[in-house]
């Protein structure tokens, strides 16, 4: 540091001898001090912004042609701009953030409904009247916003941006004070500030959508006091705070950010509140969310409407309280619970009884009276033909003046309909019982209490007191009003029980997930046929478990049958069961017993008189009837043992030739496949082709005569088209050079191979054209483009946090899979790479590009080759220099393509800066180093999952080892990603290929030993 300022040495020699010269020598030193300070001062301070503006005086103005306005710290930044994602080229004047680079977070807007439309220039500044406003160049007197305050003649206003995110407009009066007219403060749009005031006529509105800033339909302010609300249109949408629970639903970061009134605080100075288009607002610190409310849906006001009891920890949130049905069953179906449920019987009587819910949050109650204990709390309800429900609150005693003992206990009484129901709300919630008509929960006597929420319906048994015995597999949890089904591989929460079905769903906890879900084979339960066919996702979120219809119910006595008419408790087996009585049948699935309507003993009245006969003649008929029967029974047996004997030898003969050919039309379909794609041609009429063929007018009338507006990118075998179809069908069209001799091969390839195919992780073929020269593929659309689009790009990586990463690396994984080992072909892929993953528009990655992909047949798995054909830098090193391919050479190349996507760095064009290295070589080495952490995508810090990153790296270092034998398949790789239980192996040392210091991807040679491929960014997708 002195170096730098050797200038302001003092060079004057000075004799020793002199007396003076001790006092000399302390004020040269002085002085450099002093200059040293000043000279960090001025390079440090915010003089270095001076160059850009923060204020405007009257009559100057920003134009739309880059010109902005820099707060006098650098933090702020106001000009024109277009919203990510908006098409439309319209632009609008806004505030936001100048120090965070790689994202515009707008704050403010001022012309967020009228936009300046596309092709004109905007102009920014204060017109002759003293207001601030947003006009164009075109001379129209084109006003998009004005502050429309008051006309002045005065000539000392100006505008300012301030380090606080403020724009104001201040007037310099006669006395020299300054007098601020107008502040953006006090307009915002959707954010709210450090130095806001949240007072009662301030309002947060959220955009309409990501895209569009207008005014949307959420709505964030302070009703009264410190009670926040959050409303959608006109209805309330969220609130902070309940008086009578005591609850506060507001997290303390953002109450203190909206109580904030110092300006030391720097933890707050970097906050700021945001209404989202999504109805949440969200609490920012810096570029980073932080927080949201409402946290989830069961927070949202009222989510279930009326008598609908909302709980988060069940797939399907809502439902019904027992004694009730949906208002609207269908918008139930459709997940539109907004209006809420009815009582089944409608008319309250004093005979009515009360579900008892426990630890609920509920909306405030209508009326509160002291009471001396529950009995009379239930009692007032009851006495009333308007209560709905009531809580009783134990409130302690107090002393009275003549030593007397007075209650203090609260009874809560709801007379109009009950709302905002949420279960297991553990902050606050309070016992709540509900009124219902004893008929609508107590359909029969040996019916269980319901429990909580759940109605417990016969045979369903939660005690040896109700139900049927044999169905005793559930348990009632009375403090929290959970109920629990016990199966033999443990206890398992049940979320929904329905009768009409004869099923209740289960999900699982950490000691018992619902795969690991073992039932006694014996029980009359069974994992429903719904359940089997889901995904591993879906069934691990929860399992639908069916019952088997019951038997007649046991019975001690004739009054124990009361609930199932034209029964009897008679003797049956070891006990007594109500047996239905003759011409009547047990009916396990309506719970009664019901008429034989086939039985001749009930068809019309000449029976009777064979009934009235004499004994005799009974007895007689008796036996005969028994003798035929008999015959009859043993006739259709041996007859019946017959058929069956036929049938089994019949059926093993069947199966003995099926197998057969199922062997031979398996080898028959891969040599085919071969052969087409072998062949010289291939033409329309070809058979074994199972996409659809396109007509070559259809396709240039679609991509409009292949127009260079619908052109989406340039490959090495031809341009990628976006084709727009016949009832706005999108497909992307591949039209192959006829100059190209792989092209032709890619074809060939592609129409045979990919239409066997049928995987949501592989990009679907929808059709082909062969007409002369012209060969044409058409693809389903991808309107997010390929991987390396996003994961490369500085911006555009943002948008894939940790869980969509973690998602797109397991959806390749499974596409692999599927090309390995469950397709009807096995397939090695060859050019696997992140710019042959496209992206949908969910975001789900599909596998594209399979122009160099090989059959290998049958059980082999791999192959040679004497062309080497790829992409440098994701092929193994058994195939690059060897020419040996196999399912192993894919594993590699999903390894490399893993390393890429969790540190967003390409492997062909990465180096560091003591040596040259591969991205394969800087993870070995921070992996050796136990730092694997450092390889982490930048844009990932705040939210990935340690534990899940580690475990990537872990498995790409395993699938780029050197030996192709000890990588894993990608059965293993799928196990290993699925499950948090599985080991991972150690890696080996990788395979160093040398990174040249040029890109080789785009270098294509079919006459080389490495013939690499040119790269297509996007090629199915819309570049943007």
């Amino acid at each position: 540091m002195i170096s730098n300022f050797s200038m302001f040495k003092i060079t004057t020699r000075i004799p020793v001898s002199t007396p003076s010269y001790f006092l000399r020598k302390t004020v040269k030193r002085l002085l450099s001090y002093i200059f040293f300070f000043l000279y960090v001062y001025f390079l440090c301070s915010p003089a270095s912004y001076s160059e850009a503006r923060d204020i405007l005086k009257l009559g100057e103005q920003i134009t739309d042609n880059g010109t902005t306005l820099i707060s006098a710290g650098g933090k702020f930044e106001l000009g024109f701009f277009t919203p990510l994602g908006n098409s439309s080229g319209v632009r609008f004047v806004g505030i936001w953030y100048h120090s965070c680079s790689y994202q515009t977070i707008v704050v403010w807007i001022a012309n967020r409904d009228n936009p300046i439309p596309k092709g004109s220039t905007g102009v920014f500044g204060t017109d002759e009247n003293g207001n601030l406003r947003v006009s164009d160049t075109t001379g129209n007197q084109n006003y998009y916003w004005s502050t429309n305050i008051r006309r002045t003649t005065s000539k000392s206003r100006d505008v300012k941006l301030k380090d606080s995110g403020n724009l104001v407009l201040t007037d310099h009066v006669v006395n020299g004070s300054v007098l601020d007219l107008w502040e953006s403060f006090k307009y915002p749009t959707d954010t709210f500030l450090p130095g806001m005031k949240m007072v009662e006529d301030l309002e947060l509105v959220s955009w309409i959508g990501r895209a569009n800033p207008g005014t949307g339909i959420f709505k964030f302010k302070l009703q009264e006091r410190d009670r926040y609300v959050v409303s959608k249109n006109l209805d309330e949408y969220w609130v902070s705070k309940s008086e009578f629970l005591g609850s506060d639903e507001m997290r303390d970061a953002i109450a203190t950010l909206l109580s904030y009134s110092s300006d030391s605080d720097r933890w707050i100075q970097e906050s700021r509140l945001v209404m989202d288009n999504s109805g949440q607002l969200q609490y920012w610190y810096n570029c980073s969310l932080v927080l949201g409310v409402p946290e989830n849906n069961c927070s949202i006001y009222d989510a279930c409407g009326k008598f609908g009891s909302c709980n988060i920890n069940n797939r399907l949130i809502c439902k019904c309280l027992p004694g009730f049905k949906p208002s609207n069953p269908e918008d139930w179906k459709a997940r539109d619970f907004s209006g809420g449920c009815t009582r089944i019987s409608p008319a309250l009587s004093p005979r009515d009884k009360f579900l008892s819910l426990k630890m609920m949050k509920v909306i405030d109650p209508d009326k509160t009276e002291l009471v001396e204990d529950e009995e009379k709390c239930r009692k007032l309800c009851l006495d009333s033909s308007r209560c709905q429900a009531y809580s009783y609150t134990y409130r302690g005693e107090r002393k009275g003046r003549i030593g007397t003992t007075n209650n203090t206990n609260n009874c809560s009484i709801w007379t109009e309909e009950v709302r905002n129901l949420q279960e297991e709300y553990t902050g606050h919630g309070l016992d709540l019982f509900v009124r219902v008509a004893e008929s609508d929960i107590e359909t029969a006597a040996r019916n269980c209490e319901p429990c909580g929420t759940n109605m417990i319906p016969y045979p369903l048994s939660t005690s040896r007191n109700c139900g049927d015995t044999t169905y005793f597999s559930f348990y009632c949890n009375m403090s929290s009003g959970q109920v629990s089904f016990n199966a033999t591989s443990g206890n398992y929460r049940v979320t929904s029980i329905n009768p009409s079905t004869r099923n209740f769903s289960i999900r699982p906890n950490a000691r018992n997930p619902t795969r690991d879900l073992k039932l006694n084979p014996s029980s009359p339960f069974h994992v429903s046929d719904d359940s089997s066919g889901k995904s591993s996702s879906e069934v691990e979120d929860e399992m639908e478990i069916s019952w088997d219809p019951p038997g007649e119910p046991s019975c001690s006595s004739l009054a124990d049958c009361k609930d199932w008419p034209q029964s009897t408790c008679n003797p049956r087996g070891h006990g007594k069961s109500c047996l239905c009585n003759l011409n009547f049948r047990w009916n396990g699935s309506n719970l009664n017993c019901t008429k034989e309507s086939d039985s001749p003993l009930v068809q019309g009245a000449s029976p009777k008189p064979l009934i009235e006969s004499s004994e005799s003649n009974v007895k007689l008929l008796l036996v005969v009837v028994t003798t035929l029967a008999c015959v009859i029974a043993l006739t259709c047996i041996i007859i019946g043992m017959y058929i069956w004997r036929k049938k089994i030898a019949k059926t093993q003969a069947n199966r003995r030739s099926n197998q057969r050919n199922r062997a031979l039309h398996t080898l028959h379909s891969e040599r085919h496949v071969k052969d087409l794609i072998d062949s010289g041609e291939i033409k329309e009429e070809d058979e074994g082709i199972d996409v659809p063929f396109f007509d070559l007018e259809s396709i240039v009338a679609a991509t409009d005569s292949f127009s260079d507006e619908n052109k989406l990118g340039q490959g090495g075998y031809g341009p990628v088209y976006k084709g727009t179809f016949p009832g706005g069908q999108e497909i992307a069209v591949k039209r192959l050079s006829s100059v190209s001799g792989q092209g032709l091969q890619e074809f060939k390839n592609e129409v045979v191979l990919i239409a066997k195919l049928q995987h949501r992780n592989l990009v679907r073929l929808r059709g082909y054209c062969i007409k002369g020269d012209e060969k044409i593929l058409l693809y389903e659309y991808m309107p997010n483009k390929s991987l390396d689009s996003f994961i490369f790009d500085q911006k555009l990586s943002v948008l894939l946090d940790w869980k969509i990463r973690f998602n797109i690396i397991l959806g390749i994984a499974r596409g692999l899979l599927y090309l390995h080992q469950d397709s009807r072909l096995r397939i090695v892929h060859r050019d696997l790479k992140t710019s042959n993953i496209l992206l949908d528009e969910e975001m789900n990655p599909k596998i594209s590009d399979f122009g160099l992909a090989r059959i290998v047949g049958g059980k082999e798995t791999g192959d040679n080759t004497t062309k080497v054909v790829g992409t440098y830098g994701y092929m193994s090193p058994e195939y690059a220099l060897d020419g040996l391919f196999s399912v192993k050479s894919d594993v590699y190349s999903f390894g490399v393509v893993l390393l890429e996507i969790i540190s967003g760095k390409k492997n062909t064009r990465f180096y560091q800066s003591e040596q040259a290295m591969s991205l394969i070589g800087y993870a070995w080495r921070l992996w050796v180093g136990n730092t694997v952490l450092d390889l982490m995508d930048q844009t990932l810090h705040e939210v990935c999952n340690a534990d899940q990153f580690v475990k990537c790296a872990n498995i790409a270092l395993l699938c780029v080892q050197d030996d192709a034998n000890d990588r894993p398949t990608m059965s293993n790789v799928v196990t290993m990603l699925d499950s948090e239980t599985a080991t991972v192996p150690t890696p080996k040392k990788p395979a160093f290929l040398p990174t040249p210091r040029r890109d080789l991807s785009s270098t294509a040679s079919s006459s080389s030993r490495l013939d690499t491929r040119t790269e297509v960014t996007g090629s199915l997708g819309e570049t943007k």
